[in-house]
């Protein structure tokens, strides 16, 4: 998947010809044609066609045969739009408008902000997760972590920092740096968004779908140690280039967890994860390698050294 966003994305020139012609078209024509080139990649793209179904049939055993072949269809079609919504549908404020983007429990994180102990947002990469925090930070003071070392994905993150999202690169800022910005960020009444589906093989082990995996426990830490609420979101794409968003009561894990107990908090968020991932598996980014992060694959991973090339855009290791 990494390999088909990086020929896209490596040539800043192609990039913005092909943005030039796009943003000329009416909306609904380039929705058209990014499905129906989602299709033909769905049809070329076999081998990754395959591996994505093995996938979803191993994790939603659930699904008939015909479920999994129209969700495998609909990834391929989420993907070509989401591309497009980031490089060449730039966020405006006319985005917060309902026919664009719809969110659902907002007075959850201005309830939390009031007490002016700020609030961790917790997320799965689903649907246009970019969007979602363009969102957060025209409304609050947001701060992330970005592993923006993949050069595939690096002109995605670029864009976006562009249009005012902050974050800080996990690749390049020493762990206890990152950790005691983010705490002062949150200890400011900040706002700090962590996509908790980012995976490396040298994680500590979590439970996702019921199997074994290797989960970033930032989350749980910050809101133990710091004794902040933890907001569940997601966000999908509810219809063509609309958008709706999901913000959940707070969850106060310092309530339940001692301060060394962070993989059971870290396992509890998780549930949340897989939760939002089965609500719309289609736009659900890692089904392409999710083998890789369950069961002994990523074990095996971390005996053979691991491997750098795992770039996720946004999240947070304890």
């Amino acid at each position: 998947m990494y390999e088909w966003i990086g020929k896209l994305t490596k040539s800043e020139r192609r990039m913005q010809t092909v943005s030039y012609w796009l943003r000329r078209m009416p909306r609904p024509l380039v929705e058209w044609m990014c499905r129906w080139l989602g299709l033909l990649l769905f049809t070329v793209g076999f081998s990754l066609r395959r591996k994505i179904r093995e996938n979803l049939y191993q994790l939603l055993p659930e699904r008939t045969s015909r479920q999994i072949h129209r969700i495998a269809r609909q990834y391929f079609e989420h993907g070509v739009l989401t591309l497009y919504e980031i490089l060449v549908d730039v966020p405006s404020e006319s985005i917060g408008n309902c026919a664009r983007f719809t969110v659902e429990g907002e007075e959850h994180l201005r309830r939390v902000l009031e007490n002016g102990k700020g609030a961790i947002l917790f997320t799965p990469h689903v649907g246009n997760y970019f969007y979602y925090y363009w969102y957060f930070s025209q409304r609050y003071p947001c701060l992330t972590v970005v592993t923006a070392g993949s050069e595939e994905l690096r002109p995605l993150y670029l864009r976006m920092q562009s249009l005012g999202c902050q974050g800080l690169d996990y690749d390049h800022t020493p762990p206890l740096t990152l950790l005691r910005k983010l705490r002062q960020h949150l200890r400011e009444g900040g706002v700090i968004l962590l996509l908790g589906d980012f995976w490396r093989p040298n994680f500590p082990r979590a439970l996702m779908f019921g199997r074994q995996t290797r989960s970033p426990r930032g989350a749980a830490q910050l809101a133990l140690q710091e004794q902040v609420p933890v907001i569940p979101f997601y966000g999908y794409r509810e219809r063509g280039l609309c958008h709706r968003m999901v913000i959940e009561p707070p969850v106060h894990l310092y309530k339940y967890f001692e301060s060394n107990q962070t993989l059971e908090a870290t396992n509890r968020l998780n549930g949340f994860l897989e939760r939002a991932i089965r609500a719309c598996p289609e736009q659900w980014f890692y089904w392409f390698n999710v083998d890789r992060r369950l069961d002994l694959v990523g074990d095996r991973a971390v005996e053979d050294g691991g491997s750098k090339d795992e770039i996720d855009p946004v999240s947070v290791s304890s």
